[in-house]
């Protein structure tokens, strides 16, 4: 049985996309989380999850000494390159971008899903391996495997199935496939799974020539996608690995974005914090909506704009947090008690139950993604502004009442400061897009409600014993969401209630580094702890910036850039006592702040400069 140890550390691993599912990618060349074809189905390698069970798909030489490795310039394409005793190799691994057909396209129709690696050896000689291990439904079944031709291999079991290429020759092995060789200095291999349907199995659908031509075709999809942007400052290169990590979690054929790429991995090693994130939040979708915009990417706003009317269609009281990426509903949560988890934390889940949960927020975080859309992309339709009419009467009718929370709670519901706060947001965006594009609608009305819920914040959720925001009406708990309030524009930084919270929340919710915990002291239903969030640490940059301690917020924010990958990767959390990663990975959450603080810090330094001449 294996230990903890024997797993890679989250930050070990690379990712790799073709917009419809992800591959993550180790240091040591093994494939050990990747699902098709969507990001959302079933995993056919789930080492991560089960060292022992799931399936994995390893290419690399033998008797590494060391390893190295980045993406292409401006790509998701990744190398990695090994060092041996007599020689050295570079791994290339990328899934091939296609056009998408549509989310209505009959999955039998589609385009393939593909993993390509390819091995070349670049100094000397080296002996290598390539193993190919494939575990259907997480693990759970091992499938029948079995050659077509010297080059070519079918494995199939349950309703999945594979098709595995490799230019050397191929043998069975334990359900699975390998091959080994030696391979001189300017020569290489390829080797590819292509995931299929059982009942159109083909043979000799993949050469070396292909490989090589959709590495080409690929390399030039993400340059030019990268070239879109328009941000120029000092962190270039972590805001554009950090948008081409956005682009990755999208799920190209309905717009829609995953939370992260993974599902299960721990808030704490050992804990049972343990969740599935490969579905579409309206909050996330939105936030990160934001920080491609201020980058200059206009398409994918058009892109969750038809996604979020797909999935959001019908009465405004039926809207839900969260959906597939398709627009699925009922994303059912169950656990898979015969996985061990991820250096054994258990349970491992699938499918999340905080899909039925009532948050107020997303109410206000989707009528201020139309007024984004707006701002950045062009105009408002008539069946869009409708749609919004009857979110807005929605949340006139139902702000007053508790919910779960931003932070999905599973315990008693209760009136939340962030949820009123976004409430607030959606008559306050409402408002100001009724009166610039004079469109119809009870702005006196709205305007008045809106004012209401405000004076309702400032008269419970502000306590005045201790001079800070709190979580929630009549409790003494602070809560990092509510560094939120000045960066939608409910307050000010400045403001002495805010800069009191500001202050609380940085010496009662830091980690020694300065890193914060959502809260402290909370019971929220749900056994174990967590680490520090990386989102709320943001948001602490945020709130420094626009209290004009620049070289506050840059010191925390450069802290938080050291604790990124040797890719530019972030996990959701960081743990307070080693420093490691926690939480799925890679996250959405993350990566659209790393942009927006960017952004802003660049803003900033420079309307300083201007204000020093």
């Amino acid at each position: 049985m294996s230990q903890a140890s024997d797993y890679p550390s989250i930050s070990d691993y690379g990712l790799i996309s073709d917009m419809h599912s992800c591959a993550l990618v180790s240091t040591s060349g093994s494939i050990d989380w990747c699902c098709f074809p969507r990001f959302d189905d079933a995993a056919v390698f789930s080492r991560i999850l089960d060292w022992d069970k799931g399936g994995y798909f390893k290419v690399s030489p033998d008797g590494v000494k060391s390893t190295s490795r980045h993406y292409l310039n401006d790509t998701n394409i990744l190398e990695t390159t090994f060092e041996t005793e007599t020689g050295t190799a570079k791994l290339t691994d990328f899934m091939p971008v296609h056009d998408h057909p549509t989310a209505q396209t009959p999955r039998e129709l589609r385009d393939d899903h593909q993993v390509m690696r390819i091995l070349e050896c670049t100094r000397g000689s080296i002996a290598y391996t390539v193993e190919c291990v494939p575990r259907f439904d997480y693990g759970t079944i091992v499938p029948h495997a079995h050659l077509d031709t010297a080059n070519t291999a079918f494995a199939h079991g349950g309703s999945d199935a594979i098709s595995f290429y490799c230019s050397s020759t191929i043998e069975l092995l334990d359900d699975g496939f390998i091959s080994r060789g030696t391979l001189e200095q300017g020569q290489n291999i390829c080797a590819v799974v292509t995931y299929e349907s059982h009942f159109a199995h083909e043979v000799d659908r993949v050469d070396e020539d292909l490989v090589k031509e959709l590495l080409e075709e690929t390399r030039q999809y993400w340059n030019d996608w990268s070239d879109i942007c328009t941000y120029k400052g000092e962190y270039r290169e972590v805001v554009i690995r950090s948008a081409l990590t956005l682009k990755a979690l999208t799920y190209a054929p309905s717009g829609g974005m995953v939370a992260a790429a993974t599902t299960s991995l721990p808030e704490v090693i050992g804990g049972p914090r343990n969740w599935d994130y490969r579905y579409a939040w309206i909050r996330d979708a939105s936030f990160a909506l934001y920080g491609l915009f201020i980058l200059g990417y206009t398409k994918e706003a058009v892109a969750f704009k038809d996604w979020l009317e797909w999935a959001t269609v019908g009465r405004a009281r039926d809207l839900q947090i969260m959906y597939g990426l398709g627009g699925e509903r009922r994303l059912t949560e169950v656990e898979l008690p015969d996985l061990a988890g991820y250096k054994h934390s258990r349970p491992v889940r699938v499918g999340n139950g905080a899909y039925g949960q009532f948050q107020l927020d997303v109410y206000g975080e989707l009528v201020d993604s139309v007024h984004l859309y707006r701002k950045y992309v062009g105009a408002i339709d008539d069946s869009q502004w409708d749609y919004l009419l009857r979110v807005i009467a929605y949340v006139l009718d139902h702000w007053r009442e508790p919910d779960e929370g931003v932070w999905e709670a599973r315990a008693e519901r209760q009136h939340y400061v962030f949820s009123k706060a976004w409430c607030w947001v959606a008559l306050q965006r409402a408002v100001k897009m009724a009166n610039d594009l004079n469109l119809p609608g009870d702005v006196e009305h709205w305007s008045q409600v809106r004012d209401e819920i405000k004076a309702d914040i400032l008269t419970h959720g502000f306590d005045q014993e201790r001079g800070v925001f709190v979580q929630a009406y009549g409790s003494k708990i602070l809560d990092a969401g509510n560094l939120i309030l000045p960066l939608i524009g409910f307050i000010k930084a400045k403001d002495p209630r805010m800069l009191a919270t500001i202050r609380a929340i940085q010496k009662e919710l830091a980690s020694p580094d300065g890193f914060i915990y959502r809260y402290r002291g909370f019971d929220d239903g749900l056994a174990g702890d967590e680490g520090t969030f990386n989102i709320c640490t943001f948001w602490l940059c945020d709130n420094l910036i626009l209290l004009g301690e620049l070289d506050e917020a840059t010191e925390l924010f450069n802290k938080l850039l050291a604790h990124a990958n040797d890719l530019g990767l972030m996990s959701e959390q960081i743990s307070a006592s080693g420093g490691e990663m926690l939480g799925n990975y890679p996250q959405a959450f993350s990566h659209l702040s790393i942009i927006n603080t960017a952004v802003q810090l660049q803003k900033a330094a420079k309307k300083r400069g201007q204000k020093n001449r």
